[in-house]
């Protein structure tokens, strides 16, 4: 079998075999015939995690042909899809319904099920992650067995699945709890790293969507204010378009990242001079045409949770490490903000989080950096995206979420002899419980 990677290429694997199915039932069929076997089965779908949740030396299932729209509830605006479809297609497919998600992150090639399972989120104090907007779902539990669940049919298995980290089961289908189709008037400016330090409450409420992005060695970062308008739709033009988020954000920037890679004492000054090159946007497009930006430059990423009263200090202290790195980093830090929720394995569960996300552009030394970051998270309880990379284990993160056994209950239901497990899950759950 010919190796298979994540979108990152850092991170791959040799299956035994490559499963495309279409239907549910094929998925049913494939996990039954595994599991009978005493083989593993994982899934994939955009391949955007940077983590191994998805690698395994036993049957890979890709779900990049069960991308369908199933059904549209326009009375209470709700959508059926198969797990597989990316939330771009996602995206238009609401849009011609009238509907929206109500938030989204900044990166929208993930599948459905992806992005769910790994808690994948926005920014926005009043809303949560992704999955918190799941309302329904189907999937394939270990022995190949399909089970529906929705609030009022096996709505235990609905409140636990919806973040999985691919240990419950193939999701097949999921029922989303939309909004009415909306606009967003997003406002980008350039603004001093320490007056948004100065006062992240501020910020946060600042717009229905705040985030900044700051790069080590300079003073300002580009902050990002998007909040919910009646205008109408006034988008940049195609050129304005292409040559911002193209040309500047992609091909400049790629450019320039690997200028850095090869001279990284250039680092500080190649920041600065972004920084200083950036400028000012106001415009008003549809909601999920706002939210997401093409991202062409590969890179490895971390991102942390953590309460969000320590934000300030927990961002002030990653400038400080960043200051010290014997080689620098070549991509800006993100700080984002996002609502608590009720989801066990959810990053949310609990509280409201602050969120620390930094990268390093393909091919450069991360390692010392990431370990840094997370020992400064690890002061705060930090909880780490299940999408992205960390060097936690479950004893390390069990005391982080207080309903740690009530998943591990339900993995021990739905997959007791361990179809889903991988070298990753291992380490980060621990073995199935019994």
């Amino acid at each position: 079998m010919p190796t298979v990677r994540n979108w990152a290429r850092n991170q791959a694997c040799i299956p035994t075999a490559v499963e495309r199915p279409t239907t549910t039932d094929e998925v049913a069929a494939i996990v039954r015939r595994t599991h009978a076997e005493g083989g593993r089965v994982k899934t994939i779908g955009a391949g955007h995690s940077f983590t191994a949740t998805a690698m395994t030396r036993g049957v890979l299932l890709s779900l990049e042909r069960m991308n369908n729209l199933l059904d549209v509830d326009t009375v209470r605006s709700r959508v059926t899809v198969q797990a597989g479809i990316t939330l771009s297609a996602l995206g238009d497919r609401l849009a011609e319904a009238g509907l929206a998600m109500p938030n989204l992150g900044d990166i929208n090639v993930q599948s459905i099920a992806g992005a769910i399972n790994t808690a994948t989120h926005g920014t926005g104090l009043e809303l949560g992650n992704i999955a918190t907007a799941i309302v329904g779902l189907e999937l394939v539990d270990g022995r190949g067995e399909v089970i529906r669940c929705d609030e009022a049919v096996n709505a235990d298995v609905l409140h636990v699945a919806r973040v999985g980290v691919g240990a419950l089961g193939v999701l097949t289908e999921v029922t989303i709890q939309c909004v009415p189709a909306f606009n967003l008037h997003a406002h980008e400016t350039i603004e001093r790293l320490d007056d948004l330090l100065a006062d992240i409450p501020a910020l946060a409420a600042s717009a229905e969507h705040a985030e900044f992005f700051w790069f080590p060695g300079s003073s300002k970062c580009q902050v990002k204010r998007n909040s919910r308008t009646d205008e109408p739709a006034r988008p940049p033009s195609r050129l304005a378009y292409v040559r911002d988020k193209y040309v500047a954000e992609n091909l400049a920037f790629g450019t320039v990242c690997r200028v850095g890679r090869r001279f990284p004492s250039l680092a500080p000054k190649i920041a600065k001079a972004i920084t200083g090159l950036a400028d000012e946007r106001d415009l008003v497009d549809r909601s999920d045409k706002v939210f997401a930006s093409p991202r062409k430059v590969k890179f490895v990423e971390m991102e942390y949770g953590i309460p969000i009263e320590f934000l300030a200090d927990a961002v002030a202290r990653v400038r400080d490490l960043t200051a010290e790195l014997s080689f620098p980093t070549l991509f800006p830090i993100e700080v984002r903000v996002s609502a608590g929720d009720d989801i066990p394995l959810s990053t949310g569960y609990g509280r409201a989080n602050g969120w620390v996300a930094v990268h390093q552009y393909r091919g450069a030394p991360y390692e010392h950096y990431f370990q840094g970051v997370e020992s400064i998270m690890n002061d705060y309880a930090g909880r780490p995206h299940w999408g992205k990379l960390h060097f936690q284990s479950a004893t390390t993160l069990r005391d982080r979420y207080p309903e740690w056994d009530v998943f591990g209950a339900m993995r021990a239901r739905l997959d007791p002899d361990g179809t889903f497990r991988n070298d990753y899950l291992d380490r980060v759950l621990g073995p199935v419980a019994t």
